[in-house]
């Protein structure tokens, strides 16, 4: 008799921890489907020296719906990033777009880079850019100043390597320049 009593127990136990778990489940799904909703708001620069080239490589990553969206407000561009239709026409607006918002001073004078291409790495359109001619780098000036007209919140983060030396800026709208000294 204690015995069934002691198995009646431990089986009343038992659903009343599943009813917990499954009202804790329902308690908690809201919140990940709700912070699912947010977006991130960032672009991420890689710029790193190449000795033997003699030039700064530059890798920038932008979300894909983001860049569109500053392409077709700014310069009235239709195409799809993504479909590689007109592809010298959208590399073009890439190119103007990423020039005037990208500026690198490099031992405290203004240097110009090329834009080589891009492709796309699932929701990211990856850009790259170089920087010839650069004997050495004593400091480098960033701004970036890439989708602050689309979107307040915007983050720019640019990861720097010069020789063996890591440093990292985090550029917003209200503080979009910074200086690293090697």
């Amino acid at each position: 008799m204690l015995f069934g009593y002691l198995c009646h127990y431990i089986k009343l136990l038992y659903n009343l921890m599943k009813i917990q778990r499954v009202l804790l489940l329902f308690f908690i799904i809201p919140f990940f489907g709700f912070t699912a909703l947010h977006k991130f708001y960032v672009s991420v620069t890689n710029i790193e020296y190449s000795e033997a080239d003699k030039a700064l490589q530059i890798t920038t990553r932008i979300f894909i719906d983001d860049f569109q969206r500053v392409l077709k407000e700014r310069y009235g561009m239709q195409e799809e990033l993504t479909v590689e239709k007109n592809v010298a026409e959208v590399e073009n607006l890439m190119r103007k777009y990423l020039t005037k918002k990208i500026k690198i001073w490099v031992n405290g004078e203004v240097r110009t880079f090329n834009f080589i291409g891009k492709k796309y790495e699932d929701d990211v359109t990856v850009c790259y850019l170089e920087i010839k001619a650069v004997d050495e780098v004593q400091s480098l000036t960033i701004e970036n100043g890439l989708l602050y007209e689309i979107e307040e919140d915007q983050q720019n983060l640019v990861h720097v390597k010069i020789n063996n030396s890591r440093k990292s800026l985090l550029l917003v709208r209200e503080n979009d320049k910074g200086l690293l000294k090697f």
